[in-house]
């Protein structure tokens, strides 16, 4: 509480004034933490002091408070992009980030507690620098943050505004921000040494090395690649749910998969909710949960038995592989573009709507997937798969803008190649012909027939058991379900016991599928 107190002091974070009538004071807080490594083990001790900012009045004490939250896309791209071309991603953190924020507005707060001056107890603080439970506190850091960025050249990204990069002559240079943690990666060592100078010279900044520990993802690289994975997250989500001890199962549902809204409600609904917020968390880095996630998202109103033992059955799921991640990997044709879409017509049962599946690859790392439930009836399975290719052909249109504004949009050896399963509609992106039964999906239609007509993209068939978007889209057999995520590029990391015997296995998996999918 101390040190805490001591860099709020030398920070120059308020002002005591006297107290008057006409002033709205919110309070104050100590917060208490302990911080963990990625093994597990303790970090430090830390204690923040927050302010109470749920008392603070819109318009009065605040104004705009948004700040852009980086895409777990991103990271991937950033990641598969260091592995290709050799780069180092350093990490670094800010100390007291929310501290070096400038505040517009006049806020007051009382003196924190055990540190009132002895000289002026009844005076308030008047905050010149924003403090972490603020609700411009973020928004505050950000634009300072932003504004440095700027200072040394760097420029934000549009197609995620937490991605910063400055281009010369000579080097590229990425910086990722994620409020307070920072990844900076380069094509110029010099360059990147000078950018951490200048952040350490502006701000408070502890320099982490070689980045092996982000957001709860752990990261290992060696000679093959990296390996990212949430190993740390899946155990202490398992002890959350008191299912640590639990029997493991081979799959995350079965293949007659189906969920409904009969039965009778779960006792615990907050439990069951609190445990779906964090699978879409480990959805980040775990591609193979994810069309059971989304399932079971569909039922957070009223939870019932049903929706909790397939809750169960994931968490089991997971006990049986926590040491499971994705593997990025330099190959040939690095920089090429696909992306797989696939439909499950009328898979959900309360709706019949249509389930889609997308993955996309750069190379053959696996950068971008989704599954989520159609916002309409599909009349036909045609019709079903043709959205899922709308949704596939929207990423990857994102992905084009992103890599154009990375400038790597001319590295890309060829027009992005988007596969389907189904006849009709590579028939109907390709061909112009309306008829009744494709009168209620013309948006859909013109918008993927303009992106072909233009040559942007090429629609190629392949057949469905090399499907691979098919994990995304309903339940399967053990060996087929194992069969997918290998060729996803979903291995064991070596950082994780239990793993070594398997992963040089599926890692010759991974690598013949990589060949498979530059064909």
């Amino acid at each position: 509480m101390q040190e805490e107190f001591a860099a709020l002091q030398r920070n120059k974070t308020w002002d005591l004034v006297p107290f008057s009538e006409d002033m709205n004071i919110i309070g104050s807080k100590w917060v208490f933490r302990v911080k963990y490594k990625s093994d597990g083990s303790v970090l430090k001790y830390k204690a923040r002091l927050v302010t109470k900012g749920f008392l603070q009045t819109p318009g009065v004490d605040y104004a705009e408070t948004f700040i852009p939250v980086v895409k777990a896309s991103t990271i991937r791209v950033l990641f598969s992009l260091a592995v290709i071309f050799g780069w180092d991603i350093q990490q670094v953190d800010i100390n007291n980030a929310f501290l070096n924020g400038d505040l517009e507005e006049t806020v007051y707060m009382t003196q924190p507690e055990g540190f009132v001056s002895s000289r002026y107890p009844s005076h308030v603080c008047k905050l010149k620098k924003s403090l972490y439970g603020l609700k411009q506190a973020s928004r505050a850091w950000y634009v300072k943050l932003k504004s440095a960025f700027q200072n040394w050249g760097f420029t934000r990204v549009t197609s995620d505004a937490s991605l910063l990069i400055k281009r010369t002559a000579s080097y590229v240079l990425f910086a990722l921000v994620y409020v307070d943690d920072i990844l900076i990666t380069r094509s110029d060592a010099a360059a990147l040494e000078l950018c951490i100078r200048d952040l350490d010279s502006t701000f408070a900044l502890k320099t982490l090395g070689s980045v092996n520990y982000f957001l709860g993802f752990e990261a290992l690289r060696n000679s093959a690649g990296i390996y990212l994975t949430q190993a740390k997250y899946t155990m202490d989500l398992l002890k959350k749910a008191d299912m640590y001890d639990c029997k493991p199962c081979a799959t995350p549902a079965t293949s007659a998969f189906s969920l409904t809204n009969e039965g009778e409600l779960f006792s615990n609904p907050s439990l069951y909710r609190t445990l779906i917020g964090s699978f879409q968390y480990l959805t980040y880095t775990r591609l193979d949960i994810a069309f059971v996630v989304n399932r079971l998202s569909q039922f957070l109103a009223s939870p019932k038995v049903q929706h909790w033992v397939a809750c169960k059955r994931l968490l089991r799921y997971l006990k049986g592989i926590v040491g499971y991640g994705l593997f990025f990997s330099p190959s040939p044709g690095s920089l090429a573009l696909s992306v797989y879409t696939d439909a499950d017509h009328e898979g959900c049962k309360v709706t019949r709507r249509s389930t889609s599946g997308f993955c996309a690859f750069l190379g053959c790392n696996l950068i971008v997937w989704g599954s989520k439930k159609q916002t309409v009836v599909a009349r036909s399975v045609g019709e079903a798969e043709y959205r899922a290719i709308a949704q596939g052909v929207t990423e990857l249109l994102w992905l084009k803008s992103l890599f154009s504004e990375l400038g790597f949009l001319d590295s890309i050896p060829s027009k992005p190649i988007v596969w389907t399963d189904n006849l009709a509609a590579k028939s109907m992106a390709e061909n112009s012909v309306f008829h009744g039964r494709t009168k209620h999906i013309e948006l859909d239609i013109h918008f993927i027939r303009e992106k072909v007509e233009k040559d942007e993209i090429e629609i190629r068939y392949v057949p469905t058991e090399h499907q691979i978007a098919d994990v995304f889209t309903k339940g399967l057999s053990q060996d087929r379900f194992q069969f997918l995520c290998n060729k996803l590029g979903l291995i064991f990391s070596p950082m994780h016991k239990g793993g070594s015997s398997e992963e040089s296995s599926l890692r010759g998996n991974v690598k013949a599928s990589c060949g498979q999918l530059m064909v």
